[in-house]
């Protein structure tokens, strides 16, 4: 009897399995030989394979530095920040520590948990991505100038308009993203919401509210604010998010591929990231736009991201 080897499982709707299969075949080895450069050619993406001891300190020191030329070169600074870590913490001690002034910075939460009917979570829902981030960064900056009113964060007020408003604050000067399971970006998941006939109008959707991917719950029931454990039912099933539009308007984009669970090998990310970095751009993997960006974006793997998928019959499950 012949049993298959690959399947098409129909919650997810990325069916291309020649296209998963070639992906899946991209070594460690060849994404460090393509020295920085994107094999599709565009000009705008560079590549960086670093040990994953230093993963965060990319992130870290860009948002520092962009932070304190705020202060240093008196402008504005509006940034779109992913979920919330413990390293933001780090950063706020950092630029307390540096005396550096926060007046010029605006911060926009990249996306927020919402209810079955669309109500976004407030900002006292202690698994917020909007609560994490003032207990992480935000109360700890206020002594440094940072005005409360340029911390916008998803609500049932602000989302509507959100898109609108950086527009007017002239799009984000950079946007700091990195695919979850299902190939989400934020929380444009591969779901009926997003969907659309041609890429050219998919990419021009706004901020709103969105139904999540089973993955995603899936995904997040590992983390810490849900305990964890893999408890699905403590996920809410709805998300607040910006918009394709504000990603590809961004002016740069910092773009990383390391998760794993819990600083194991095992990660839910590395064929996920391979897909979004090199596979065909579709709707169907929402975090492949990366490569139709027209400006400068930095995706940055780590030793473990980037490491050759191969079965391993001793560790198994």
């Amino acid at each position: 009897m012949d049993f298959k080897a690959t399947f098409n499982h129909e919650f997810y709707p990325f069916k291309n399995q020649a296209e998963i299969d070639r992906v899946r075949n991209i070594t460690y080895e060849d994404i460090v030989a393509m020295n920085g450069k994107h094999p599709n050619g565009n000009p705008n993406i560079k590549i960086t394979v670093t040990r994953s001891e230093e993963f965060a300190m990319y992130k870290n020191a860009d948002m520092l530095k962009r932070i304190i030329d705020s202060d240093r070169y008196d402008k504005k600074c509006v940034m779109i920040m992913p979920n919330p870590s413990p390293g933001y913490r780090q950063i706020a001690y950092m630029l307390k520590k540096l005396k550096v002034n926060c007046r010029n910075v605006k911060f926009y939460m990249m996306d927020e948990w919402a209810d079955e009917d669309g109500n976004i979570a407030p900002l006292s829902y202690k698994a917020g991505f909007g609560n994490a981030f003032y207990r992480n960064m935000v109360q700890h900056i206020l002594e440094l100038g940072f005005k409360e009113e340029n911390f916008i964060y998803h609500s049932n007020k602000t989302t509507p308009d959100y898109s609108k408003m950086l527009e007017q604050d002239g799009e984000a000067d950079v946007v700091y993203s990195g695919p979850g399971w299902p190939g989400h970006m934020a929380f444009i998941d591969p779901v009926d919401d997003w969907f659309k006939p041609t890429m050219e109008e998919y990419l021009e959707q706004p901020a709103k509210v969105a139904t999540l991917h089973p993955l995603t719950i899936a995904q997040n029931s590992l983390h810490g604010s849900f305990g964890v454990s893999g408890d699905i039912s403590k996920v809410p099933p709805k998300g607040a998010t910006m918009g394709p539009r504000d990603y590809i308007k961004a002016k740069n984009s910092i773009d990383f591929h390391n998760l794993s669970t819990a600083g194991t090998p095992v990660s839910w990310q590395r064929l996920t990231s391979r897909l979004c970095v090199f596979g065909e751009p579709s709707q169907e993997v929402p975090a492949s736009i990366v490569q139709l960006r027209d400006k400068p974006t930095h995706i940055i793997f780590g030793t473990s991201g980037a490491a050759t998928i191969k079965d391993d019959d001793y560790f198994q499950y």
